[in-house]
């Protein structure tokens, strides 16, 4: 009887924060985003909306609010109108797995990194939909485009994952964070004795977060110059937001996955303050690199951005993979 009114109570109240948590980091990040622009770039960002522009993201969210939802003639309409929902569900769903600190998870799995991945592959498929089912040209080969470039960097991804599986023998988000515990030498990152090309396992794993979340200089699925807003062309409205408010959940996932797995997710290495101030400081440092590299590198031509996938990136982990296994057979 206390697990029918307790648990479920309290996974309820687990989905509120986190879609509060994603609301508000989409808001405010767009916010970071745009102040960040503006000084990478020498140029102001906002700052009429509030002091300094603060307001600006309750100015955006009201715009957005205030417009009609349109639903072009032609469309699959049912499609049209539950793609948004699938794009910004699946983020939900993992980032409930995903440990902020040694208690503080909303559902704490034993196989929490297989769920993500399995939720993430949603996400693809429900972007494919959205541009198919706007019957628009420029959306369906921006679909196209996503799906190509996801499976071309899905594969480089999972290796990375597997090499840090066969590291850490488990796939319990928690326990690979327990086995990073201590010194900052102690993290995934900085294993070179179970294999010395791990750091770069973390810049393949970084890439292709960027390219899975569809950012620059890897958002060829969203070039204006060639398909003027890619599967977001017919979306108005909230239709809209919600595709925006999806790409930073898939970004804070993305990071949220990179500190867990190599940066020693909520362990601290000096033994100062809680460990969820520890994983929002790792994490917003990676969200910080990701807009940093936005604003910093030139959008790349889609072939090369697969030719470096399936090139570069596949061959490099494939053999961090087996130079992984050969020193932890031997040592």
């Amino acid at each position: 009887m206390s697990f029918l009114t307790a648990e479920p109570v309290r996974l309820l109240l687990a989905l509120v924060c986190i879609m509060a948590f994603v609301g508000l980091n989409a808001a405010y990040l767009v916010l970071a985003e745009r102040k960040g622009a503006g000084r990478f770039q020498r140029r102001p960002g906002p700052n009429e909306a509030g002091y300094g522009g603060w307001l600006q993201p309750v100015a955006d969210v009201a715009k957005l609010l205030s417009k009609q939802l349109i639903v072009p003639p032609g469309t699959d309409t049912i499609l049209f109108r539950l793609a948004p929902l699938m794009v910004i569900s699946p983020a939900m769903m993992c980032l409930a797995v995903i440990p902020f600190s040694q208690t503080l998870v909303a559902r704490n799995i034993n196989v929490g990194l297989l769920m993500v991945f399995s939720f993430g592959s949603i996400n693809v498929m429900a972007i494919m939909l959205s541009g198919w089912a706007s019957r628009n040209k420029y959306a369906i080969i921006s679909a196209a485009r996503v799906v190509s470039q996801n499976v071309a960097y899905e594969i480089p991804m999972l290796l990375v994952v597997i090499t840090l599986l066969m590291v850490t023998g488990t796939m319990d988000l928690n326990e690979i964070v327990r086995q990073q515990a201590g010194w900052f030498w102690h993290w995934n990152l900085f294993k070179v004795w179970v294999n010395p090309l791990m750091p770069v396992t973390f810049v393949i794993f970084f890439i292709c977060m960027l390219a899975e979340t569809n950012r620059a200089p890897f958002d060829m699925a969203e070039a204006e110059s060639e398909l003027v807003a890619g599967v977001f062309t017919e979306y108005a409205g909230m239709g809209f937001g919600v595709f925006f408010m999806a790409e930073y959940a898939n970004i804070v996932l993305g990071c949220s996955l990179g500190t867990v797995l190599f940066l020693g997710g909520w362990q601290s290495p000096f033994g100062l303050w809680p460990g969820v101030v520890w994983f929002l400081l790792k994490l917003y440092a990676l969200i910080f690199t990701v807009i940093w590299v936005r604003w910093t590198f030139p959008r790349t031509q889609f072939y090369n951005l697969l030719n470096l996938s399936w090139k570069i990136l596949i061959p490099i982990s494939l053999f961090t993979l087996l130079l992984s296994s050969a020193m932890i057979k031997l040592f």
